[in-house]
């Protein structure tokens, strides 16, 4: 499988179970997200503008996608939102095309324009490293089966704080909008 086909086999509506484990402090906290994933051809005007925002020739691009969230923590003050989209652009290396530049229009973890590098292991499984200006994160996504994918993701802070997280995450077939009121997300840990 090559990183497009990844991001093609991700496309489709998901909720994820998340607990992320906070080092420094010696505590765990769930969360529940809802995420959803539409693949990008090279020529869609977002991966050509994402490209050109990074200074990159769009022609390099195999393509992308465009992911939204709407999450919850359990530490969460009254109001506070986990929500938001990014755009990635996919730029395979010259010489091994199963790694390359991932190029996002806004990070996850800080919201400015950020490249990162991705690469598909052995096992299938695609691994994104990233430098934020306050961080490092290392992500890995790989699939148990068809509608079931795993992540995990450690987040190291420039000060030496480290959390680690590990979500599962089950593809539904239902429109997002109804997640808010009509379906209650089961909880895996807790």
């Amino acid at each position: 499988m090559n990183v497009m086909e990844f991001f093609e086999q991700s496309t489709g509506r998901w909720i994820s179970c998340r607990t992320t484990h906070h080092l420094a402090f010696q505590r765990s906290e769930t969360g529940e997200s809802y995420i959803e994933i539409t693949a990008l051809r090279p020529d869609h005007p977002q991966i050509i503008s994402t490209c050109q925002l990074h200074g990159v020739d769009p022609q390099r691009a195999i393509g992308g996608a465009y992911v939204t969230w709407n999450g919850t923590m359990a530490w969460d003050k009254e109001g506070e939102k986990h929500e938001g989209s990014t755009l990635f652009a996919l730029i395979p290396d010259a010489v091994n095309p199963h790694q390359g530049q991932l190029l996002r229009d806004r990070g996850y973890a800080e919201t400015v324009p950020v490249a990162g590098h991705y690469h598909m292991d052995n096992e299938q499984e695609l691994v994104l490293i990233t430098e934020y200006p306050s961080m490092h994160t290392i992500e890995r996504f790989w699939f148990t089966g068809s509608n079931v994918r795993l992540r995990t993701s450690t987040v190291q802070w420039l000060g030496g704080i480290t959390t680690a997280t590990f979500c599962t995450e089950t593809r539904v077939d239902f429109p997002l909008s109804e997640t808010k009121t009509s379906v209650k997300v089961p909880s895996f840990f807790g």
